[in-house]
């Protein structure tokens, strides 16, 4: 299973293709839209918010609720796009050209060094495809993912652990349901209603001051099958692949698993999960601090990963930076933007985890439609407890 995305922040559309989906998937373009409206919520989000309202539209590779195994084609529309039709034009044209030119590069940004590598004198062309509003589409990409484990019983969750200076403890008896419906009701997905408060008070500041935050969330997959990854090939584990795939979101910069760095803090005893078995569950752990892996691969426990965002680098008291044409000082250029996307960073955490889990699950058992899947998951399920 694999997919692309293709769109400008400012551009007409994002466009996405899923391919290698089992055929006969119930599939719902509600589940689609319902992760994208929660991308767009959470306390310290800009103005864009207010203008887009992200529903996805499916142009191929499902029928009657169910997916038929041909590539799967999405688009979110931009509606922001009508303002932008003559600086975004795909013909030739000079003067359109130099309006809204931007030649002061952000600090933080892609902007430098992606002219620099691609030749742009107009920093326009890195910062439309640079732009967090990518991960609408990684959203949406990730929402088809979850069809996939949510069939084979497989349940996803995520939600906010810190922000800036606040932080929270670390969970001990939460279920991916529980998490996922308490963080719901949370303003910042923060499951500690004193930390919640904290945090916004926080935010609030942050706005106040032209200043941005950034935090930690915290992804939860539960119900896992056993040996989803590999020890035989580096590339081939899943921790690995998770790890990829959380720092390829926009502003993240760290991630961890399980109890992550604290690991480098404690004895072995404190840190490896003892093996346990019981007739009704098999092989399990008596704990989870390694998050669900051992050598690359699921070990049936809950996988827990966490990724660290920093601060939204777009400030309202810019830093500073040089132009690149006259070479001179001045203050970066303000893009529209937040003082602080955390809680939608946990969203998008959750469905580009959702992807690389789903992908795993289909690169192990490999089946050609929905039925087939379950069936294998169910069996491999079943090999584990009696084993």
């Amino acid at each position: 299973m694999r997919y692309l995305t293709a769109g400008e922040s400012h551009g007409p559309q994002l466009t996405m293709i899923v391919e290698g989906l089992p055929s006969r998937l119930p599939f719902s373009k509600e589940e689609v839209d319902k992760q994208l409206a929660r991308r767009q919520k959470g306390h310290g989000r800009g103005r864009r918010m207010q203008i887009e309202s992200d529903q996805v539209q499916i142009v191929s590779g499902v029928r009657f609720g169910q997916t038929t195994g041909a590539p799967l084609s999405m688009i979110i529309e931009n509606k922001d796009w009508k303002k932008w039709t003559e600086i975004m034009s795909i013909h030739p044209d000079e003067e359109k050209a130099t309006k809204r030119r931007v030649s002061r590069p952000r600090p933080g940004h892609a902007d430098l060094n992606g002219a620099i590598k691609y030749g742009h004198r107009d920093m326009r062309d890195v910062l439309e495809r640079s732009s967090a509003r990518e991960t609408a589409a990684r959203t949406a990409v990730g929402a088809v993912a979850r069809q996939v484990l949510e069939f084979c019983g497989i349940r996803v969750a995520g939600h906010v652990v810190r922000i800036g200076s606040v932080g929270t403890r670390r969970l001990e008896g939460w279920t991916a349901e529980a998490i996922a419906e308490q963080s719901e009701q949370s303003p910042v997905r923060c499951l500690d209603p004193e930390a919640e408060k904290a945090m916004m008070q926080l935010i609030d500041q942050a706005k106040e001051e032209g200043d941005s935050l950034g935090g930690v969330v915290e992804v939860v997959v539960e119900n896992v099958p056993i040996g989803l990854g590999s020890h035989v090939h580096w590339d081939r584990k899943l921790d690995a692949r998770l790890a990829q795939a959380m720092v390829s979101i926009n502003a993240f910069k760290g991630v961890e698993i399980g109890i992550g760095f604290e690991a480098g803090e404690r004895k072995g005893s404190q840190v490896h999960d003892e093996i346990l078995w019981a007739e009704e569950k098999g092989f399990h752990r008596a704990s989870n601090r390694l998050g669900g892996f051992e050598g690359g691969m699921t070990n049936g426990e809950p996988i827990v990963v966490r990724g660290v965002m920093k601060p939204i680098p777009t400030l309202y008291k810019p830093l500073r930076s040089v132009d690149i044409d006259t070479k001179e000082p001045f203050e970066a250029s303000i893009e529209r933007s937040d003082s602080c996307a955390v809680p939608a960073a946990s969203v998008v955490a959750e469905n580009v985890i959702a992807w690389e889990v789903a992908q795993a699950l289909l690169d192990t058992f490999t089946a050609d439609t929905a039925e087939d899947l379950l069936r294998e998951v169910n069996r491999r399920r079943e090999e584990a407890r009696h084993f």
